[in-house]
């Protein structure tokens, strides 16, 4: 598997997997600035690498030359682990539909809730995108990443989810902590799900 650093190399030397990789997931190179200074509560280093439409950022947690945790804050003020690595998260996110409503529609980190939510959103971007697939086999390939499953996936952002205390808790220059990305919302909150 490719290195966190290699990963990124091919992303910047490649426009067209660049433009790819915003469209399936919204990761963006040029948007690793969080904006706020932040620290993680255990002090290991962070590392800003990209961000989302909605100004959420992707941070690289520890040193160069090493499998890298992937931790994600949102704007909103949740943050937590996505993934052990880079190749990790960055599968977790190709393979998963909307990996944020899974989050957010999880019932305070139910697992058979998130597979409920990935359930509806997998039929939702049938119906809304329906090349979507086939764009996320491509970019998974052109970055040598390995599709999995949605149960595998979805279990690997849950147990990613759930190790982000208490090491990786993020916190702001006031010491005031982020929230956990696991949101209290069931999927029958979302009227198009009944």
């Amino acid at each position: 598997m490719a290195s966190d650093e290699e990963i990124l190399d091919s992303i910047r030397r490649d426009p067209a997997l660049a433009e790819l990789l915003w469209k399936i997931c919204e990761f963006d190179l040029s948007r690793g600035d969080h904006g706020e200074p932040v620290r993680l509560s255990s002090g290991v280093a962070l590392e800003g690498v990209a961000g989302d439409f909605t100004g959420g950022t992707f941070f690289l947690c520890g040193d160069h030359g090493t499998a890298r945790p992937v931790l994600y804050a949102s704007s909103e003020g949740q943050a937590g682990l996505i993934g052990q690595s880079l190749a990790e998260a960055l599968e977790i996110m190709i393979g998963l539909p909307s990996w944020h409503d899974c989050l957010g529609f999880s019932g305070s980190g139910d697992l058979e809730v998130m597979r409920t939510t990935a359930a509806h959103l997998g039929r939702d971007e049938l119906s809304d995108k329906p090349g979507m697939g086939a764009d996320r086999v491509r970019l998974a390939a052109a970055l040598n990443l390995k599709p999995e499953a949605v149960p595998v996936l979805l279990a690997r952002l849950h147990a990613a989810v759930s190790a982000t205390e208490p090491d990786f808790v993020l916190t702001v220059e006031t010491d005031d902590e982020y929230e956990s990305l696991f949101g209290p919302w069931l999927p029958s909150r979302n009227p198009a799900w009944r």
